[in-house]
């Protein structure tokens, strides 16, 4: 690969950092997507195989931008709802940049010194942000998947009556059993697999009518494992659910958990950030009890995918979980009497690791606690926005609102409200939503509650106002509107 001097890079970075300060100065005036198809997308990259020999760099830079500009699903765009994705701040695109020239490896703390110390500090921050002790564990990750996975088998290590380690699951005689919302991510099943424990580990537990985890259906629940001879060893609450934002009942389940003797997680990969808000609901004041909490900065604190931590109140339980000690890497020396850095590869599944915590890190100096807190509050407060106009439209149905995720639906003004009648509203919102997001102007996805199918618009989004949040019930009326005309069968007219 051919090196840059330094005129020749400093050349295209300028044009290219150009290219970008447009490209966000035209969001708001963009389609969220072009809905293109997979055909037309694959018909814009160069044909036939690997290029034979190379192009020059201007050429290629000036060819990536249009394409990535004008072919992509613009999380950053003020109208974006459907995913718990955030716009990604331009400051965070260029700690990206500045983290890729200086290229550290956060495995060993020799192969990046001082990346490796700000992203103690980062974790360090996000633990004081939500009220969690800072002076735990944690670790950066990718996201909000393997956040919760390395608090899972953190957990299992911690909890069996054996070396799960040196023996595996064969060494026990009693089935390790997890228990979470039945409105949990699905992070968990598949953390239950890669672990070894399998889909049985998990219980489901039935939630309320606001799709809250059932503390008496837990209780009963472990219970019952303890007595079939099961092994329970985690209780997983969360704080904002995919769905609907809902928040389980934070405190009720530690309290269960400590009294059972079992790992208390909080899976707040979206709604931890919350926890910093002075009104922030009690349950998210018991982040603090948790064993483990999952974060994602990436979600609601606006910073460019990737980024997520799991931050353990035990610092010694990743460790305990990870750690091997290879004879070639010489990571117990001490240097001047000094110990050593923290060596992130024994805390985690990588040995390679990106610095993923400068974004974050920049991030929260540039906001402070303070801007952190307005710009949850203000998403928030949008989210509630779309929810009462729902109320009030003639033509849409309000569902639930939590956090910064509210759910409604569209409901032709001529049928009655009530039950949906023979399916036919799941039906038609189905329809609507992949025109919807066809369509561009806006861009929401769905949540399942109690059978129904709704429309979901999650407010994480700091380029998000009053105005984008006023235009979705026209655009959703208008739309739901024609497509009613063409879908209802003549029975229901």
């Amino acid at each position: 690969m051919a090196d840059l001097d330094s005129e020749e890079f400093r050349a295209a970075a300028h044009t290219l950092v150009d290219q970008i300060a447009d490209f966000y100065a035209s969001l708001p005036t963009r389609r969220v997507t072009p809905g293109e198809k997979p055909s037309e997308l694959r018909a814009l990259l160069p044909a036939n195989g690997l290029p034979e020999s190379g192009q020059p760099v201007d050429e290629l830079l000036a060819e990536v931008g249009p394409l990535l500009f004008d072919h992509s699903v613009h999380n950053g765009h003020p109208r974006f709802m459907a995913y718990i994705t955030s716009s990604g701040s331009p400051l965070g695109a260029l700690a990206d940049l500045l983290a890729a020239a200086v290229n550290p490896n956060l495995g060993r703390w020799d192969c990046g010194p001082m990346a490796t110390e700000i992203e103690g500090q980062v974790i360090r921050w996000l633990a004081e942000l939500i009220g969690y002790p800072p002076d735990c564990g944690g670790l950066m990750t990718s996201g909000g998947n393997m956040a919760n996975f390395l608090a899972f088998v953190a957990a299992r290590k911690a909890m069996a009556t054996w070396d799960v380690r040196e023996q595996g699951l064969a060494g026990g005689t009693q089935a390790l059993t997890a228990y979470v919302s039945a409105e949990a991510h699905t992070w968990v099943d598949k953390a239950a697999d890669v672990a070894g424990l399998g889909a049985q580990a998990i219980r489901w537990v039935a939630t309320d009518d606001k799709q809250r985890l059932c503390p008496d259906e837990l209780t009963r629940l472990i219970a019952a494992d303890k007595a079939a001879g099961c092994l329970p060893f985690m209780v997983v609450g969360t704080a904002g659910t995919t769905g609907t934002g809902a928040i389980d009942p934070l405190p009720e389940l530690a309290n269960i958990a400590a009294a059972e003797g079992l790992w208390f997680h909080v899976d707040g990969a979206y709604g931890a950030p919350a926890a910093a808000l002075p009104e922030a609901p009690v349950e998210l004041q018991s982040l603090e009890r948790a064993d483990s909490v999952a974060i994602d900065p990436h979600k609601w604190l606006y910073a460019p995918l990737e980024a997520g931590c799991t931050l353990v109140r035990d610092a010694d339980a990743l460790p305990a979980a990870f750690s091997f000690l290879p004879s070639y890497y010489k990571l117990d020396e001490r240097v001047d009497g000094e110990a050593p850095g923290v060596n992130y590869y024994n805390l985690g599944m990588q040995n390679s690791r990106g610095f993923r915590a400068l974004k974050v890190w920049l991030g929260l100096r540039a906001a402070g606690r303070q801007g952190v807190v307005a710009a949850v509050r203000k998403d928030i407060a949008l989210s509630r926005r779309l929810y009462e106009q729902a109320e009030k439209h003639p033509e849409l149905e309000a569902g639930t609102q939590s956090l910064s995720i509210a759910t409604f639906r569209y409901r032709p003004a001529s049928l009655t409200a009530g039950p949906d009648p023979d399916g036919y509203l799941d039906r038609l919102n189905r329809r609507l939503l992949v025109d919807l997001q066809r369509d561009g102007r806006i861009f929401v996805s769905n949540a399942v509650v109690d059978g129904d199918y709704w429309l979901r618009a999650c407010v994480v989004n700091f380029r998000t106002t009053a105005d984008d949040i006023d235009a979705i019930p026209d655009i959703v009326a208008r739309m739901g509107r024609h497509l009613d005309g063409e879908l209802r069968p003549a029975s229901m007219r």
